[in-house]
């Protein structure tokens, strides 16, 4: 399979509408005018994904203060993200993805290494997406940990 083609700053940002925890349909033309983190995830309940969500959980009154809105992504079915949502005290959207277009869409799904061998699967990115609806950062392959502090940093987000 070839390598997709990224999503790079000033891209348009692909539009979704997907299904969230509480089984509500969520657009990311709904956020127009916003600035909005759009992170992709492989998986929840997982030990990364749940601190990676849970960091952005804890920093999320920041994050909206400073006029951003998080959105996370995950091939995960609304019930299984409910419980994730609850378990974890989770208090932004989660939406599923199972089909994996937006995933796709978003070069966020494809080839990875995973423990030196080539699999298919989720690649953990983010996306900063801007009021027009352009991508403003794209980051792709980035670590669970300490992730949410680094993009705060460098959207110069203050506590």
């Amino acid at each position: 399979m070839s390598e997709q083609q990224r999503l790079s700053p000033g891209d348009a940002a692909p539009d979704f509408t997907l299904t969230d925890s509480t089984g509500a349909e969520v657009s990311l033309s709904d956020f127009r005018g916003q600035y909005v983190i759009v992170y992709f995830y492989p998986a929840a309940g997982t030990p990364g994904c749940t601190k990676q969500a849970c960091d952005f959980r804890d920093n999320l009154g920041e994050l909206n203060g400073a006029g951003y809105q998080v959105l996370g992504v995950s091939p995960d079915k609304p019930e299984k993200l409910a419980k994730f949502v609850e378990a974890e005290g989770l208090t932004f959207p989660l939406l599923a993805d199972p089909d994996k277009t937006v995933l796709t869409e978003w070069a966020a799904f494809g080839e990875k290494k995973n423990y030196g061998r080539v699999v298919q699967g989720v690649i953990r990115s983010t996306f900063v997406v801007d009021p027009d609806g352009k991508i403003a950062k794209a980051l792709y392959n980035v670590r669970a940990t300490g992730h949410v502090a680094k993009l705060i940093r460098d959207l110069g987000v203050s506590a």
